[in-house]
């Protein structure tokens, strides 16, 4: 992979050879041609609200980040809420759904849910996967909380070894005290399929030590989860701990 950052796109063209874009470079003196088989214009989205009149119903928008609502998805009209990618600060699919829940639970059974307690899965759908829940290390060191990071590479991993499929890993993020969850990432064939355990252990604030008592079964991929718990567990132990486990066991045997 070759990333070409700070240039602008001069012209695209179709041709024999393939598809060719000419870009100039911040502060190159010649625009550079590029040869590809296809190209992805990833230009992102924008909300649609042409139509709506929101200003006659007192609905403040912004042409970027749409309708404007606070954590209970109500609007600035009181009587009004939304949901979906019109307001959502992540668009997936699987945001809009949860944001619908929550507008059904407030706006219809005097609910008070908070779109800033859910904790949102993202994937991308590369080959292997990239699938991200929770925190980052950074926005977690951002707020000061003191955090652990644990890794388990698929190498370790029989499944993903028998399968041939070894180029992964498993990154957990935890707080230092307490063990729980804040991120996680995972590098693999089905990150995706894989995420949503954690997703319910941050949810939940399931401390990664429980997930050392889930049984996985075996041979899969997800056993990385139990191996991340036995890391944390075994990096409990004390010096002090040890010595006294030290002396039980020799007292035992």
């Amino acid at each position: 992979m070759r990333i070409i950052a700070g240039c602008a796109i001069a012209s695209v063209a179709a041709g024999a050879a393939g598809k060719t874009l000419i870009v100039r470079r911040a502060g190159a003196d010649a625009p550079e041609t590029i040869v590809a088989d296809e190209i992805l214009a990833a230009a992102g989205r924008a909300p649609s609200l042409d139509g709506l009149a929101l200003d006659a119903a007192g609905v403040a928008s912004d042409p970027a980040a749409g309708i404007i609502v606070n954590d209970f998805l109500r609007t600035t009209n009181r009587r009004v809420y939304a949901a979906g990618d019109v307001c959502s600060p992540l668009r997936f699919t699987h945001m809009a759904d949860a944001m619908a829940r929550i507008v059904v639970r407030n706006a219809l059974f005097f609910g008070r849910a908070r779109l800033s307690a859910l904790a949102i899965p993202a994937c991308v759908y590369t080959d292997p996967e990239l699938a991200h829940v929770g925190l980052p290390a950074a926005a977690a060191q951002a707020r000061r909380t003191e955090i652990h990071t644990l890794i388990q590479p698929l190498s370790g991993v029989d499944r993903a070894v028998l399968d041939g499929r070894a180029e992964g890993f498993v990154k957990i993020h935890l707080a230092r005290r307490g063990g729980r969850i804040l991120g996680a990432t995972i590098v693999a064939p089905h990150a995706g399929e894989m995420i949503s355990e954690l997703t319910l252990a941050i949810a939940r604030r399931v401390p990664l030590g429980a997930l050392a008592e889930v049984i996985h079964p075996y041979p899969t991929v997800a056993e990385a989860f139990r191996k991340l718990a036995d890391q944390y567990n075994r990096a409990r132990l004390t010096p002090r701990i040890r010595r006294m486990l030290a002396r039980w066991f020799a007292w035992r045997r």
